[in-house]
């Protein structure tokens, strides 16, 4: 074989996609460091890519932590934080919380709460367009408002 022959180093399909049958949706490769990527459109709804994305990253967490010398919850976080900063997002530090305090915990799931809920109602994914519950302090309110 010369020298000067190129190989690319494919990955290998999974036997249970051979044997089953399959799509792909999406391939990445290095290139003299330069990233090249081929996918399919197999979704009608865009935001079905972030739940494959998230599939992935939690899958490449597992994979660094089996074959390197960090945690995978570590090796999750660090991939988040560097997918987050290279999309343009803010880097947000985690609050940190006193051990034991339950009135912080209380406080930090309150506010977890509410700004989960105000980012669902945001939202335009079919899953997320639920209606927001209604306290019972609500349909009291509702119900005088309607006499």
């Amino acid at each position: 074989m010369p020298d000067d022959l190129k190989i690319y180093e494919a990955l290998v399909i999974p036997d249970e996609a051979l044997d089953k049958g399959g799509l792909e949706i999406l391939r990445a490769g290095l290139v003299d460091d330069e990233l090249y990527v081929t996918a399919r459109r197999a979704f009608k709804d865009a935001a079905t890519w972030g739940e494959v994305l998230a599939d992935i990253t939690r899958r490449l967490a597992r994979i660094q932590a089996d074959e390197g010398d960090v945690a995978q919850r570590e090796a999750l976080a660090a991939i988040m934080s560097a997918y987050a900063a290279a999309l343009g997002a803010p880097v947000v530090a985690a609050p940190r919380r006193a051990a034991g305090r339950k009135s912080d915990r209380k406080s930090t799931r309150k506010m977890a709460r509410k700004s989960t809920h105000k980012s669902v109602r945001k939202s335009t994914h079919k899953s997320a367009r639920k209606p927001a519950r209604s306290s019972p302090a609500r349909r009291k309110h509702a119900k005088r408002k309607a006499r």
